[in-house]
């Protein structure tokens, strides 16, 4: 066996840094150490530069112009950026913000976070594969509808969303689109103008950056026109993100990005056929092994598979020496309460506690992907003979 063990393959949680963007970061951390505010001498000017080149980056990817990119700490700062900012700036004009059932918790808690102070949510369904419909979306449009907020791409199965009808629909009607593309970026393609995107957000962890950055994409040359701040401070970020830039991490984020642009449809091929390869795999040796999300239109590297009359922890727990997976979204795997995203597709609670999620990524190999299903064939046939069944 030459890979190392217990094989990882739970990269929609995170990711490793990628050895090219930590030694882009590296020379932040001491020699070019300066801060990017303090642009009197040399130290702060190559910081700032720094920042600007990681930003043309950013931008770059997503189709957008520099100046639309405001750096955080992750999309979840992103997200509540976005909700709250646009909220409560736009409070004159309507207080009604759309969004979906399966979102991410940062979405979906600061939304219902919105409604106790007094803001209108409506929380679209999905269908049984994960998709929201744009007519759905279209439906819910009042006059008081300042904001929609729908995810690119699902972190827990991997459907993606029909993101450039809604984005026509928001444009057509006069209303803001916000996309959490935490798990899109760098994976599927993104163009703001062509998508009719207003805000996105995106995680520099999710594409082989650093933890502890992301970035929040705000449309147009004025920023503040259409967001309030959450923070005051120093005024950094065109005044909507104050306090000193994390200036490794925003280099990382960029050229995070900058790669995973380069190399998205070679990563997306092999991992396409690895996670095609898994579920054949899994459907001829455990009955009625079923696919959580869209069969095509999905994330190649997501895996989302159901595994009838198994509880998913404790096959977790037998592969744990072997395997790294998951249950589901790692901000609620500490939970014992359903899957969120998995109800929402209609899935009942004993086959929601009967799913994995598998998440491929850049550093596995053919020879891993391998291991993994020997492994979990094992782990089920030992499951079943302690339940006493085959």
């Amino acid at each position: 066996m030459t890979f190392r063990t217990p094989v990882y393959l739970d990269y929609h949680a995170t990711t490793p840094v990628d050895p090219r963007v930590l030694t882009t970061m590296l020379p932040y951390f001491t020699d070019e150490f300066g801060n990017p505010s303090s642009s009197d001498h040399i130290y702060g000017a190559q910081a700032a530069e720094a920042v600007e080149v990681a930003r043309r980056k950013v931008a770059r990817v997503i189709h957008a112009k520099p100046e639309e990119i405001i750096f955080t700490s992750g999309a979840t700062e992103s997200n509540n950026l976005a909700l709250v900012g646009v909220m409560e700036r736009l409070s004159e004009k309507g207080n009604h913000l759309i969004t979906c059932a399966t979102e991410h918790k940062a979405v979906l808690e600061t939304a219902k976070r919105l409604e106790q102070k007094g803001k209108r949510v409506t929380f679209l369904p999905v269908d049984s594969y994960g998709l929201v419909d744009p007519d759905a979306v279209n439906e819910a449009i009042t006059e008081e509808t300042v904001l929609i907020s729908i995810m690119a791409a699902n972190n827990e199965i991997g459907t993606v969303a029909p993101i450039k009808e809604i984005g026509a629909i928001a444009r057509d009607r006069g209303i803001f689109f916000h996309t959490d593309a935490a798990q899109a970026a760098g994976h599927i393609p993104l163009n703001m103008e062509a998508m009719k995107i207003d805000f996105a957000s995106v995680s520099g962890h999710k594409i082989y950056g650093p933890k502890g950055v992301g970035a929040l994409f705000v449309k147009g040359l004025a920023p503040a026109t259409k967001i309030s701040a959450l923070m005051c401070g120093g005024g950094q970020e065109r005044g909507i993100r104050s306090g000193t830039l994390n200036v490794p991490g925003i280099v990382g984020l960029g050229e995070a990005l900058e790669i995973a642009q380069h190399e998205m449809r070679e990563e997306n091929n092999r991992t396409r056929e690895w996670t095609r390869l898994m579920l054949k795999s899994f459907q001829e040796f455990y009955e009625n092994v079923s696919l959580n999300g869209h069969p095509t239109k999905r994330l190649a590297h997501n895996l989302n598979v159901c595994f009838p009359g198994l509880e998913s922890k404790a096959l977790i727990h037998v592969l744990r020496r072997n395997l790294s997976i998951s249950a589901g979204s790692a901000c609620t795997t500490a939970s014992v309460e359903p899957s969120h995203v998995l109800q929402a597709i209609g899935l009942e609670n004993n086959l929601i506690y009967s799913s994995l999620r598998f998440g491929l990524g850049r550093f596995n190999s053919q020879e891993e992907i391998e291991y993994a299903i020997e492994n979990v064939q094992w782990g089920v046939e030992k499951l079943r003979k302690i339940q006493g069944v085959g």
